[in-house]
């Protein structure tokens, strides 16, 4: 059963409490917001349990007839169902690596799931021996509770014995298409630093490979033929933009049909992306992020001709995560904005609001309480909130409903 279990007010006590929080934890503001007007009306709204007893949830969908489908980091895809998780995983789920940040990660239906019964699921790859890994994605139809059809439709040149950065967030777009986000699978991730000789022959800023890219893929796949770099010698076709460092957040938004991304940055740097055919979001050479451990300079500018600046950034960062457009009816001041999860210490929904490219207001919500992987709006119009635990012990799915007292 669904059970309250916080209260929250957008732009009310707790939201003035949450700004001066994170004024204090310095969160940045792009040039474009320093100056920026009172925000637009909020929601109140509590906070209730959807399900409980989850290991490291990480990615949620809903199929026609109301059941969630939930993914767990370890390999398990999941069923919610009447409000209660089903005691058995779905088999036939592929073989994952999951060893650090890697795993079972996202799940989406096709757009005509309802005639095709496709689902997607992204992953950790492992290769034969298991000691190296990249992102890859599975299609399969899912009926009657089960996996059948399945095949492993792509497969990125990301190979990598790191266990972190695989992105994997993806999304489909109105016009049929799948985008897919590759992390940059912690190249150049060093103790003493990074390598200031080889920003710009990092592998996010080289065509030939998946590393630190968004790519777009057909329904089976396969690259589209006018992606922007198809035809380009030593180039992978698949590629959509690139410069990134570990997109865990992807969403169309519906009004737009344009993409949008969630990328973590290191120590400062997370940002909040409008994504673009062709264009260079700059990781490693510009950037707001810093070291690990060492704090000193990644970055050889902030800004540098060719390559996109970010529409919000937060230094420190909150470990971003997640990406939502609110489109429902039950949150009426939200329509329109975005919302984007934290894991960091400085840990919060942040409700987004953008004109354009232009972020005109941005608002932490539910500060430090929740480490929140994913963020869905759900068909019933509620905001759905996947937590994690960093120990994974088991969490729960939340959801934001509107509080009228």
């Amino acid at each position: 059963m669904s059970s309250p279990s916080a209260i929250g007010r957008s732009r009310g006590r707790s939201a003035r409490a949450a700004a001066a929080l994170c004024a204090a934890a310095s969160l940045a503001w792009s040039a474009a917001t320093l100056a920026q007007p009172p925000g637009p009306p909020g929601e109140q709204f509590k906070v209730v349990t959807v399900v409980d007893g989850l290991k490291n949830p990480w990615s949620m969908a809903w199929l026609p007839n109301g059941d969630m489908l939930v993914t767990e980091r370890g390999g398990a895809l999941r069923i919610v169902r009447g409000g209660k998780l089903l005691p058995d995983a779905v088999a036939g789920t592929p073989k994952v690596r999951a060893q650090g940040q890697g795993g079972l990660f996202d799940v989406v239906l096709h757009p005509k799931y309802a005639q095709n019964h496709y689902i997607y699921l992204s992953y950790a790859k492992p290769n034969e021996d298991g000691k190296l890994g990249t992102t890859a994605v599975t299609r399969a139809k899912f009926q009657n509770d089960k996996l059948s059809d399945s095949k492993e439709i792509f497969v990125a040149d990301a190979w990598a014995d790191t266990p972190g950065h695989f992105g994997a967030r993806m999304a489909f777009d109105k016009d049929g298409y799948l985008f897919l986000s590759v992390g940059d699978r912690m190249e150049g991730l060093r103790p003493e630093g990074m390598d200031p000789t080889k920003l710009a022959t990092h592998h996010a800023q080289l065509l030939v490979n998946h590393q630190g890219k968004i790519l777009r893929l057909k329904d089976d796949g396969t690259a589209p033929p006018d992606n922007p770099f198809v035809g380009r010698e030593g180039a992978k076709p698949e590629i959509w933009s690139y410069g990134h460092r570990n997109p865990q957040g992807l969403a169309i938004n519906p009004e737009t049909n344009e993409l949008w991304d969630t990328e973590h940055g290191p120590q400062g740097g997370d940002e909040f992306n409008n994504i673009q055919k062709g264009k260079n979001y700059g990781w490693p050479v510009i950037g707001y992020g810093a070291n690990y451990t060492v704090g000193t300079e990644i970055h050889s500018d902030r800004y540098k001709a060719g390559m996109e600046q970010p529409v919000a950034f937060w230094v420190p960062s909150i470990a971003i995560c997640g990406l939502a457009f609110y489109e429902g009816d039950k949150f009426p001041n939200w329509k329109g904005n975005a919302f984007v999860g934290g894991m960091s210490a400085y840990r919060q929904l942040a409700r987004l609001s953008i004109n354009g490219h232009t972020l005109t207001n941005r608002e932490p919500l539910l500060l430090t309480q929740y480490r929140i992987r994913d963020v869905r709006v759900g068909p019933d119009g509620f905001v759905y909130l996947a937590t994690d635990n960093i120990y994974s012990q088991p969490t729960a799915i939340l959801r934001l409903e509107p509080d009228k007292k």
